[in-house]
């Protein structure tokens, strides 16, 4: 079967070796790159920006060694999955991820999220329910959270000033791909604790995946929809949705040293969550803690995926 241009432009700058499978799964009126690895229970880990799967390369076989199934994909718009014209807010990107658990076969699946994965796995559980058997959300507050600290916190506002940023048309795009993408490698850095999170080969992978044609613009779109529609029906209704409770046991990790989401601003997300919460904060760690103690992090991750009665 031949894949659209979208989908397998860049192939070989993200479609990397290692111990997991690639291939396409179809869902909701798009194509989806994924890397899989083990059998089990499903977990379906989601990157954030300015990455792709690639983030999860230590998680996935931990899972699969756990026993679990381990699947990593390429958010839309991202890495090897497809890039449409339209379909950036989170309500339809929700809808992919929900959309990929049951291509894949699956009853249900434990959502992991980071960054804006960890936006979007928030708001598949409140969308699809049922198709969410647990949630793990890190360095990302629930939506209202979001919403209310980037409006309303003005050390919060300067933390995010890049989204802010991403509003201008055009010249975001042009600044992430100039240089060879070297922001990409600067945000990394700079949002990194003091232990950075890749070596300068791991660096420059990011920045060749961000190069790959439309990235740039496709990994914008999710934030400009997310000031834009502030004022707007569709993000108030959104954010009025996101009201209903998160009725699954859930696991909220983040690291102290977060430059990009202060802690103070993810801490309290537990108020929209009518289930087993737990939050874990990691002490020195910056924006990537699953990246920058992978350890550590797939530690707690496994221990309490494998918690048959996660404690509040």
């Amino acid at each position: 079967m031949t894949l659209p241009e979208s989908s397998t432009a860049g192939g070989g700058h993200v479609r990397l070796d290692g111990p997991w499978t690639h291939r396409d799964v179809a869902a909701n009126g798009a194509r989806f790159h994924i890397a899989e690895m083990g059998d089990g229970p499903l977990v379906l880990l989601l990157h954030g920006f300015p990455q792709f799967w690639w983030t999860w390369r230590h998680q996935l076989p931990a899972l699969a060694e756990a026993g679990f199934r381990a699947v990593a994909m390429d958010l839309r718009g991202v890495g090897g999955s497809d890039r449409t014209p339209r379909g950036y807010d989170p309500a339809n990107l929700a809808l992919d991820i929900t959309g990929v658990v049951r291509s894949l076969g699956e009853p249900d699946a434990a959502l992991v999220g980071h960054d804006l994965g960890g936006y979007l796995a928030w708001t598949a559980a409140v969308m699809r329910p049922k198709l969410v058997r647990r949630l793990v959300v890190s360095s990302m507050p629930h939506p209202r959270r979001w919403r209310s600290a980037m409006l309303s916190d003005l050390s919060q506002s300067r933390a995010g000033s890049h989204v802010w940023g991403f509003q201008r048309p055009w010249l975001p795009e042009r600044r992430l791909v100039a240089d060879d993408a070297a922001l990409v490698g600067e945000l990394i850095r700079d949002w990194s604790g003091p232990q950075p999170i890749a070596d300068e080969e791991a660096v420059e992978t990011y920045r060749r995946a961000m190069l790959v044609p439309s990235t740039a613009h496709c990994s914008i779109e999710p934030y400009r929809w997310m000031v834009r529609s502030l004022a707007r029906p569709d993000g108030i209704q959104f954010n009025r949705r996101m009201k209903r409770p998160v009725r699954v046991p859930t696991l909220h990790l983040h690291g102290s040293l977060d430059p990009v989401m202060r802690t103070r601003s993810a801490a309290g997300s537990g108020e929209y969550v009518e289930a087993p919460y737990r939050w874990r904060l990691f002490d020195g760690l910056g924006h990537f803690p699953h990246e920058e103690d992978p350890v550590a992090f797939t530690t707690e991750l496994v221990n309490w995926l494998k918690d048959p009665e996660p404690d509040r």
